[in-house]
Protein backbone atom coordinates (compact mmCIF):
# COMPACT_ATOMS: atom_id res chain seq x y z
CA UNK A 1 0.00 0.00 0.00
CA UNK A 2 1.29 3.43 -0.93
CA UNK A 3 1.95 6.05 1.72
CA UNK A 4 1.08 9.09 -0.38
CA UNK A 5 -1.61 11.45 0.84
CA UNK A 6 -3.99 10.64 -2.04
CA UNK A 7 -4.04 6.95 -1.14
CA UNK A 8 -4.19 7.73 2.57
CA UNK A 9 -7.15 10.03 2.09
CA UNK A 10 -9.04 7.62 -0.15
CA UNK A 11 -8.40 4.62 2.11
CA UNK A 12 -9.35 6.47 5.29
CA UNK A 13 -12.50 7.88 3.66
CA UNK A 14 -13.57 4.43 2.45
CA UNK A 15 -12.90 2.82 5.85
CA UNK A 16 -14.72 5.54 7.78
CA UNK A 17 -17.70 5.51 5.42
CA UNK A 18 -17.97 1.74 5.87
CA UNK A 19 -17.92 2.23 9.64
CA UNK A 20 -20.56 4.98 9.50
CA UNK A 21 -22.83 2.88 7.28
CA UNK A 22 -22.58 -0.08 9.67
CA UNK A 23 -23.78 2.23 12.43
CA UNK A 24 -26.23 4.21 10.31
CA UNK A 25 -29.98 4.21 10.55
CA UNK A 26 -32.29 5.27 7.76
CA UNK A 27 -31.67 9.03 8.13
CA UNK A 28 -27.90 8.79 7.72
CA UNK A 29 -28.29 6.30 4.87
CA UNK A 30 -30.78 8.58 3.14
CA UNK A 31 -28.42 11.53 3.45
CA UNK A 32 -25.56 9.49 1.95
CA UNK A 33 -27.82 8.39 -0.91
CA UNK A 34 -28.97 11.96 -1.55
CA UNK A 35 -25.37 13.19 -1.50
CA UNK A 36 -24.49 10.61 -4.15
CA UNK A 37 -27.52 11.36 -6.32
CA UNK A 38 -27.11 15.14 -6.40
CA UNK A 39 -23.76 14.85 -8.19
CA UNK A 40 -25.11 12.65 -10.99
CA UNK A 41 -25.44 14.25 -14.44
CA UNK A 42 -28.72 16.07 -15.01
CA UNK A 43 -29.43 19.55 -16.32
CA UNK A 44 -25.87 20.28 -15.17
CA UNK A 45 -23.04 17.95 -16.15
CA UNK A 46 -21.36 15.99 -13.36
CA UNK A 47 -18.16 18.03 -13.69
CA UNK A 48 -20.03 21.30 -13.17
CA UNK A 49 -21.67 19.86 -10.06
CA UNK A 50 -18.31 18.72 -8.71
CA UNK A 51 -16.88 22.19 -9.32
CA UNK A 52 -19.80 23.70 -7.40
CA UNK A 53 -19.09 21.26 -4.58
CA UNK A 54 -15.39 22.12 -4.70
CA UNK A 55 -15.96 25.86 -4.48
CA UNK A 56 -18.50 25.47 -1.66
CA UNK A 57 -16.13 23.17 0.22
CA UNK A 58 -13.26 25.62 -0.20
CA UNK A 59 -15.37 28.49 1.11
CA UNK A 60 -16.59 26.34 4.02
CA UNK A 61 -12.95 25.37 4.66
CA UNK A 62 -13.55 21.62 4.67
CA UNK A 63 -10.27 20.06 3.55
CA UNK A 64 -11.75 16.54 3.38
CA UNK A 65 -14.54 17.79 1.13
CA UNK A 66 -12.07 19.73 -1.02
CA UNK A 67 -9.97 16.57 -1.46
CA UNK A 68 -13.04 14.53 -2.34
CA UNK A 69 -14.22 17.00 -4.98
CA UNK A 70 -10.69 17.37 -6.37
CA UNK A 71 -10.52 13.60 -6.75
CA UNK A 72 -13.86 13.55 -8.55
CA UNK A 73 -12.83 16.46 -10.78
CA UNK A 74 -9.57 14.70 -11.61
CA UNK A 75 -11.46 11.55 -12.60
CA UNK A 76 -13.73 13.70 -14.79
CA UNK A 77 -10.60 15.14 -16.49
CA UNK A 78 -10.73 18.70 -15.21
CA UNK A 79 -7.93 20.78 -16.70
CA UNK A 80 -5.47 22.82 -14.66
CA UNK A 81 -6.88 26.00 -16.20
CA UNK A 82 -10.45 25.07 -15.22
CA UNK A 83 -9.29 24.25 -11.70
CA UNK A 84 -7.48 27.56 -11.37
CA UNK A 85 -10.62 29.47 -12.35
CA UNK A 86 -12.80 27.50 -9.92
CA UNK A 87 -10.32 28.03 -7.08
CA UNK A 88 -10.23 31.74 -7.94
CA UNK A 89 -14.00 31.92 -7.46
CA UNK A 90 -13.66 30.16 -4.11
CA UNK A 91 -10.94 32.57 -3.03
CA UNK A 92 -12.96 35.64 -4.02
CA UNK A 93 -16.09 34.37 -2.28
CA UNK A 94 -14.30 33.11 0.83
CA UNK A 95 -11.59 35.74 1.16
CA UNK A 96 -8.07 35.41 2.49
CA UNK A 97 -9.08 32.92 5.20
CA UNK A 98 -9.40 30.39 2.34
CA UNK A 99 -5.69 30.69 1.41
CA UNK A 100 -4.40 27.84 3.65
CA UNK A 101 -7.07 25.54 2.19
CA UNK A 102 -6.20 26.74 -1.30
CA UNK A 103 -2.57 25.78 -0.68
CA UNK A 104 -3.53 22.30 0.46
CA UNK A 105 -5.93 21.93 -2.47
CA UNK A 106 -3.22 22.74 -5.00
CA UNK A 107 -0.78 20.36 -3.29
CA UNK A 108 -3.38 17.58 -3.37
CA UNK A 109 -4.15 18.33 -7.05
CA UNK A 110 -0.45 18.03 -7.86
CA UNK A 111 -0.38 14.67 -6.08
CA UNK A 112 -3.42 13.51 -8.06
CA UNK A 113 -1.72 14.59 -11.29
CA UNK A 114 1.48 12.79 -10.33
CA UNK A 115 -0.39 9.64 -9.35
CA UNK A 116 -2.26 9.67 -12.67
CA UNK A 117 1.03 9.92 -14.56
CA UNK A 118 2.45 6.77 -12.93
Amino acid sequence: MSNNSVDQFQNERRELNELVLQFAGKHIKRFYALDNQVYQPGALPALTKELLGLVASLVLRCDDCVKYHLTQCHQLRLSDAELEEALSVGLIVGGSIVIPHLRRAIKFWEELQHQGAL
